[in-house]
């Protein structure tokens, strides 16, 4: 439920802002030109560019819902949460001969640890005390048996609303009173982002199982770089030698192609079993997630060269060294640099489960760590670490791809 109350929200929120920045444009840039008619044209300057707004506000929308579904004291709104405070709600028992009794029982609900002492306030009443968003048993006085609940009849696996939550009754016919949840989410599911916030100043300065945090991402930087790095080494090669050559390609063709679907994480099993799971075997699933990509993107990037460029390289006298250097490697880079974009994300999400085992540090290793022990906080924080550090690989090879690549997507 409350995943598709998250969803929504999430929908509305896309569509509102969506509207109110074209409202916004409207009024400010009214134009009735030929430019503003233009369609896109892939490969031009008027191809559809990332609406810096809407990515600002992409963010600020996940914030807010983030904060608002965890009760985080950083955002104005909340939606609904658990109960917490009184209630109360009165049953029918009938004993063995026949007759019936009345009782009432009193709950007082709130988090863990703040709940004070139950005490019964009359003849007839229970008093109990339940954790915000756990159900509780309620002990009942002698051995009548339960019949109704605020005068509606409840049977041994029957449910019965009343004020802020439900009561149930077990197969033994014991009564269980569930305090309404609301919308919120526990924070062993999802914490708020100052407790993230939180764990992750504690784990900056005094670290996480024996390795400071500066440690962990840079063990896990190291082995995506070097898996990358002999990925790209052997990959970059070999597609070229397949671009250029129909023996090289037909050789390594069915093997590539049977190797590129299969997932990373199906080859962990035989990484072990032939490198180990020491470092080795970590580096070599790495270099395997890289490799596919990468051989690809070359072959992609050498087919993709237009022959009549190729034609008027000859037609000047080029050789074919002269033709490899200057026409095919030139014209191949933007497709290489973004297999090379793809090949850094699969190997980046690949180091988790690189290092799901025997690692002993690593941004991988801490999120299966901190799950062991339901420690959503940690995971939640080494998520947000993963994510923002490829993210800001991919921004760098995005820069290194404008200023080596300028001829992306020019004639």
């Amino acid at each position: 439920m409350t995943g598709i109350a998250i969803l929504l929200v999430y929908i509305l929120s896309f569509v509102l802002a969506a509207t109110a920045a074209g409202l916004l444009r409207r009024g400010r840039m009214r134009r009735a030109d030929f430019s503003s008619l233009k369609t896109v044209t892939f490969g031009d300057e008027s191809a559809i560019r990332p609406d810096r707004i809407a990515s600002i506000a992409s963010v600020v929308v996940i914030f807010l819902l983030w904060g608002a579904f965890t009760g985080s004291k950083l955002v104005p709104l909340h939606v609904p949460g658990p109960f917490a405070g009184e209630t109360s709600f009165v049953y029918q028992a009938e004993t063995g001969d026949g007759a019936v009794s009345d009782g009432r029982v009193r709950i007082t609900v709130g988090p863990d640890g703040q709940l004070p002492a139950t005490e019964a306030d009359a003849p007839g009443e229970v008093a109990v005390a339940v954790q915000s968003g756990r159900d509780k048993l309620i002990p009942l006085p002698g051995e009548a048996r339960v019949v109704s609940v605020n005068g509606t009849g409840i049977t041994p696996g029957g449910t019965v609303p009343v004020a802020d939550g439900t009561v149930s009754m077990t197969a033994k016919g014991t009564l269980s009173f569930a305090a309404e949840k609301g919308l919120q989410m526990e924070p062993i599911w999802l914490p708020s982002p100052e407790a993230v916030v939180g764990r992750f100043i504690e784990i900056m300065t005094n670290g996480y199982q024996n390795y400071s945090l500066w440690e962990h991402i840079g063990a896990s930087l190291l082995r995506v770089l070097t898996g990358f790095a002999l990925g790209a080494a052997v990959g970059i090669p070999l597609g070229y030698a397949m671009g250029l050559s129909g023996w090289f390609r037909g050789w390594f063709d069915p093997i590539v192609e049977f190797m590129r679907p299969v997932p990373p994480l199906a080859l962990i099993p035989l990484v072990i079993i032939w490198f180990g799971i020491w470092e080795t075997g970590k580096v070599v699933l790495l270099f395997l997630a890289a490799l596919w990509v990468m051989t690809i993107a070359a072959r992609a990037g050498v087919s993709g060269v237009k022959i009549s460029k190729i034609h008027a390289a000859y037609s000047l006298g080029a050789s074919k060294w002269q033709i490899l250097r200057h026409v095919i490697v030139p014209n191949s880079l933007p497709e290489i640099f973004t297999g090379a974009r793809v090949a850094m994300g699969v190997c980046w999400g690949t180091v988790v489960a690189a290092e799901l085992v025997a690692a002993q540090m690593g941004a991988g290793m801490m999120i299966i760590a901190a799950s062991k022990f339901q420690l959503t906080d940690i995971v939640m924080m080494g998520i947000i670490l993963i994510g923002l550090i490829g993210f800001g690989i991919d921004m760098l090879m995005r820069q290194a791809e404008t200023r080596l690549v300028p001829w992306k997507g020019r004639s």
